[in-house]
């Protein structure tokens, strides 16, 4: 796969995720790939950081973002999940690629994978676990018209896709199915994750190169609950995904606030921010950690299921968005 047409794609939905973003963009030059940087980004950016991704990603885009100011009709908020799953939806719009990675602004790429880009469409690893580890199963006769030799991934839902590493190919059409899809059924998970796992929902049941190794989106919480694996397999280890609270932007090295289980790769994270992020960030106040803190707390609101229903997340204004963006297609 050729590196004109190719790109890995991010999106900066914030201060704290833009900063995440360039962190990830740093990192993937780091590791030598020939593809192209695409970064998009929303207006809950601030100008001075929509700059420096401009300057490091080698192409950008701003996309809409949901903007309410009027109180939500209670009686429709049946479906809080559609403000984050919108956003992310934008990546197929890419159509100037033949191919794209996208990568969650929460990732970390430690070792080169441009081999991704030779992964059929749609490819993603599962969720959480180490799934690339086999438990024994029993207690079901059935299980002796298996193969040898047949065994379950180990703990997670690893018969669902994490939607943080995904190998996809832009399609307008895609893209339209996916608006109609979101609004007809919602997410199961008040997400984009379960958005996507919905729709692609044969992802289980398709040849194995549409399953990417959990190599490729490695999450902090399986790096704490799996050591010994995490010790074992490390050599392999290609892509960390920092899920949780515990962003690596928002943690305090200095004053050692935070620092009880951060992992050596807090640390990459860490040295390559101010190695080259920190001293070229337009403002590094404390009235920017305090915003980034703020946007990001909101996120996770989001991921929690509890988000502002009667301000910036108004059902409503989520739904108008989206179905306006159909209008316009």
């Amino acid at each position: 796969m050729t590196s004109d047409n190719t790109a890995w794609v991010t999106l900066a939905t914030n201060d704290g995720y833009a900063i995440g973003a360039l962190v990830l963009a740093h990192s993937l030059r780091n590791v030598g790939t020939t593809h192209k940087l695409h970064v998009l980004y929303t207006s809950g950016v601030s100008f001075n950081l929509r700059n420096k991704l401009e300057e490091v990603f080698d192409n950008s885009t701003e996309v809409n973002v949901l903007d309410s100011g009027d109180e939500a009709n209670l009686a429709l908020i049946g479906r809080p999940d559609l403000g984050v799953t919108f956003t992310k939806l934008h990546c197929w719009r890419l159509t100037q690629y033949n191919k794209c990675v996208f990568l969650d602004a929460d990732t970390f790429v430690v070792k080169n994978c441009d081999e991704l880009f030779d992964r059929p469409e749609f490819s993603a690893a599962p969720d959480i676990g180490w799934p690339d580890i086999f438990n024994t199963v029993k207690n079901c006769d059935e299980l002796f018209d298996r193969p040898e030799f047949s065994a379950a991934p180990d703990i997670g839902w690893p018969d669902i896709f994490n939607t943080g590493v995904f190998v996809y190919v832009p399609s307008l059409e895609t893209y339209n199915n996916l608006l109609q899809f979101a609004v007809t059924h919602g997410s199961f998970d008040g997400g984009d994750q379960g958005l996507l796992n919905a729709y692609f929902s044969g992802w289980r049941e398709w040849d194995a190169s549409h399953r990417l190794p959990f190599t490729y989106n490695v999450t902090t919480s399986a790096i704490f609950a799996y050591a010994a694996a995490v010790k074992r397999f490390a050599p392999q280890v290609k892509i960390v995904h920092f899920l949780g609270k515990q962003k690596p932007w928002l943690v305090h090295y200095e004053s050692g606030e935070g620092l009880t289980y951060l992992s050596d790769y807090h640390r990459e994270w860490r040295d390559l921010y101010s190695r080259m992020v920190q001293g070229h960030l337009p403002d590094t106040s404390e009235e920017l950690t305090t915003t980034v803190r703020k946007e990001t707390s909101r996120l996770e609101a989001w991921e929690a299921g509890t988000p502002d229903y009667l301000g910036a997340d108004s059902f409503d204004n989520i739904k108008k968005a989206m179905e306006e963006s159909l209008l316009k297609q």
